[in-house]
Order: C-alpha cells, then sequence, then structure tokens
C-alpha cells in the first residue's frame, strides 16, 4: 500500500499568473476543479491507503469531506513555505510507516488513476525516488519514495535536476517518469492553452466541466489566440460550443 500528499495553497490567491486571462473568483474555482480532479482520482486508487491534503484555505476541510480524505491545516506543521511543508508533512506521514508516498501538486487536471499506478509500480520496483516532471521536463510536479529514500525537497524553478542531483549524491536511485496526465501542471497561458488540446482525455473532469461554459470559452479563445502563432485549435475549440 502507499500513501498521498497533496499540498494546497489558499485558492483565493491560487493562479495569479493567469490573472490577464480569468478574473479572480474564475482563478480560485479553476484552482478548485483541478484540485478536484486530483483528489477524485487518488481517492480512486485501490492501492492508496490514505490521501491527507495540506492547506490552509478556508474550505479545505469541506474539499477533503467530498473524497473522505484527511486534511491537516498547513498552520498545524510549524513551518511555512512549501518545501518546509512537504518536508514536516511528509516526515510525520512516514514516521512509522515503510509504505511508498507519493507528493503531489493539486493542478493537475488530467491526472489519472493509470497514471498513479504506474508511478507507483516503479517505485516499489527500484525503492528509490521516483520523479514526475512537468511537461518541460524541467520542474516537478510529483515525487514518489519511502522513509529511507525521503528527499531534500526542492519544488521550484529547475526542481527536477535539482532532485536528480540529490539522488546522486545520496545514491539513491532515481527515475523521471513523463505521462500527460503528471506532465500538465496549469501556470501560465500557455499551460491553459495546452489544456484546451487534451480536454477530451478527460471530458467528465471538473476541470473541463469549469471550462466548458460558452461564455468563457470564446473569452479564453479571444484571449490565449492573442498569445499563439498558430489558434486554429483554439477557434475549433470555441465553435464546437456554439
Amino acid at each position: 500500500m502507499a500513501q498521498a500528499l497533496v499540498p494546497l495553497k489558499d485558492l483565493v490567491r491560487a493562479k495569479t499568473r493567469l490573472a490577464g486571462i480569468l478574473d479572480a473568483s474564475e482563478r480560485r474555482a479553476l484552482a478548485q476543479a483541478m484540485a478536484e480532479d486530483v483528489l477524485s482520482a487518488l481517492a480512486r486508487h485501490p492501492g492508496l491507503s490514505t490521501v491527507t491534503l495540506v492547506s490552509d484555505d478556508p474550505g479545505a476541510h469541506l474539499l477533503a469531506g467530498e473524497y473522505d480524505i484527511r486534511c491537516w491545516p498547513e498552520r498545524d506543521l510549524g513551518c511555512k513555505g512549501l518545501n518546509p511543508v512537504i518536508a514536516a508533512a511528509s516526515q510525520r506521514l512516514l514516521q512509522d510507516s515503510d509504505e511508498t508516498l507519493l507528493v503531489l501538486h493539486g493542478d493537475l487536471p488530467l491526472l489519472t488513476v493509470e497514471d498513479v499506478s504506474a508511478v507507483l509500480e516503479l517505485q516499489q520496483q527500484t525503492n528509490g525516488l521516483v520523479i514526475g516532471t512537468d511537461r518541460r521536463k524541467e520542474g516537478t510536479n510529483l515525487l514518489a519514495f519511502d522513509r529511507h529514500c525521503m528527499p531534500h525537497f526542492q519544488f521550484g524553478e529547475g526542481s527536477c535536476e535539482k532532485h536528480r542531483i540529490w539522488a546522486a549524491q545520496e545514491h539513491v536511485t532515481v527515475d523521471v517518469i513523463s505521462r500527460l496526465g503528471i506532465a500538465l501542471d496549469i501556470d501560465d497561458a500557455k499551460d491553459l492553452e495546452f489544456l484546451y488540446a487534451h480536454l477530451v482525455a478527460a471530458p467528465k473532469s471538473k476541470t473541463a466541466e469549469f471550462l466548458s461554459g460558452e461564455d468563457l470559452v470564446a473569452r479564453l479563445a479571444l484571449a490565449l489566440a492573442s498569445l499563439s502563432t498558430d489558434n486554429a485549435l483554439l477557434v475549433e475549440v470555441a465553435g464546437s460550443h456554439e
């Protein structure tokens, strides 16, 4: 069996780099929809004994309750910042456990049960560190490890290479996995554009439902088209909702 840990920032302040496309309420709704898709995939996975959401967002406990998972307030961990919070939560979860721990972001709207299985199987085969990279192969969207190879967490710019370097220095086996459901996190307009191209893979997801409103689709298509040299796909997506 394994556990999963999802750190989630305050949804009111989420996705500020999308401010030129979505207003504050829409950014919060998108962040929540993506988090729900991640939690749904984790809650359905038969190999996970526990899923823990760590967040100080006022609605975090209600969100966790929807998927029958555990919620820890970030402030109770006694530290601040993504990496210290993940380290403190990971240590608490694995202090008396030999299970694999899966740490992943809450903005992976195409994450599937199969993605989770692929990561867990790989980690349990190697007993090392598994890095789920972003689509640019630079960042880290997911880590899987056990208490014997808990990494020095370095989420942020260039984190994939930083995690690889740590593993090499500590003589820990490391594998990098790249799958669409793990690689596609949503930070900026280009990520949102890429998401539109793959929403067909998750037609019943909360994220797809949020992004399918006719007014929003048309507005996003126009906004994204101004940022893209090839907007044929966006025009097609907008037209499909007319």
